[in-house]
């Protein structure tokens, strides 16, 4: 029963902010933005695993590095490299 009440706020409380951000006029091109964005990161951490073959770096492509990358951009991206290459 906690579940279902947890998860119907959760729900009731997305929707109720999604319309806020949707009623103003900037919240099309922000929305817009964030997409780009997450696009453009997706696409480096791709390019990235297509040419781990000469490079022998493999990053995996979650919610995580994508965010990363897309927030920080090819510096992100670079972090993420040195980081794995200084764990593994």
């Amino acid at each position: 029963m906690k579940t279902v009440i947890l998860w119907s706020v959760f729900i009731g409380s997305g929707v109720l902010l999604s319309l806020v951000l949707l009623r103003s006029r900037g919240a099309f091109q922000w929305l817009g933005k964030i997409c780009l964005h997450l696009a453009f990161a997706s696409i480096l951490l791709y390019m990235m695993n297509l040419f781990s073959g000469y490079t022998h770096i493999e990053l995996p492509l979650n919610a995580v590095t994508v965010g990363t990358v897309s927030i920080l951009g090819l510096p992100g991206l670079a972090a993420l490299a040195a980081l794995k290459l200084w764990v593994l």
